[in-house]
């Protein structure tokens, strides 16, 4: 009875509008982070159109922003080198942190496709710029004497205890450094 007595007291003249969902922190980073890619391109010498960006254009976007970092990444011949916590000031740069980019390229990566780019020709998702990512993560936590080592999944004690104890666990071995032509010498300061 007081939801019709509710309804009665409506304007008729009145139509309520639907609001479209307040967008998500997510979505409105990734609409700047895109406005911002967009606009690197058109202001590139030469301008570049989106289909005619490759994953090489990427990674000068990315060296771009590096002038706009905040975190500290000492050189190999710094006297803080590996240090997580330096005594004193140095003269090393301040460069975007990976994780950072990381973020970055993957809200890119989603809002290339949601624009209309194919899937298959993302310059977000080449390899160039995963191994770029991948170099920029280990020279980053060496400078900084820091390891980003993959999470390994808890086992479940009851699976443990059941389970014969034939062989002690074997101790983790460390990545060996890629060999030849690095990445990362573009990285250091080169400009493209």
């Amino acid at each position: 009875m007081e939801l019709i007595s509710h309804q009665a007291n409506r304007n008729p003249n009145t139509s309520t509008q639907s609001t479209p969902p307040a967008s998500s922190r997510y979505e409105n980073q990734k609409r700047r982070d895109w406005n911002t890619f967009c606009q690197y391109l058109r202001n590139h010498r030469p301008p570049l159109s989106l289909p005619s960006c490759s994953g090489a254009h990427v990674l000068e976007f990315l060296r771009y922003l590096d002038q706009f970092g905040k975190t500290k990444v000492h050189h190999q011949n710094c006297a803080f080198f590996g240090l997580s916590n330096p005594p004193a000031p140095c003269p090393c740069p301040l460069r975007q942190a990976w994780g950072s980019l990381d973020a970055l390229i993957g809200r890119l990566r989603a809002a290339y496709e949601e624009n209309g780019g194919p899937p298959e020709a993302n310059p977000f998702g080449s390899r160039a710029v995963r191994l770029y990512l991948r170099e920029v993560r280990d020279f980053q936590a060496k400078a900084r004497g820091v390891s980003y080592d993959k999470k390994r999944k808890r086992v479940n004690r009851q699976k443990t205890q059941t389970l014969p104890q034939t062989q002690p666990p074997l101790p983790l071995q460390q990545q060996h450094p890629h060999q030849g032509q690095s990445v990362m010498a573009n990285y250091s300061g080169a400009t493209v």
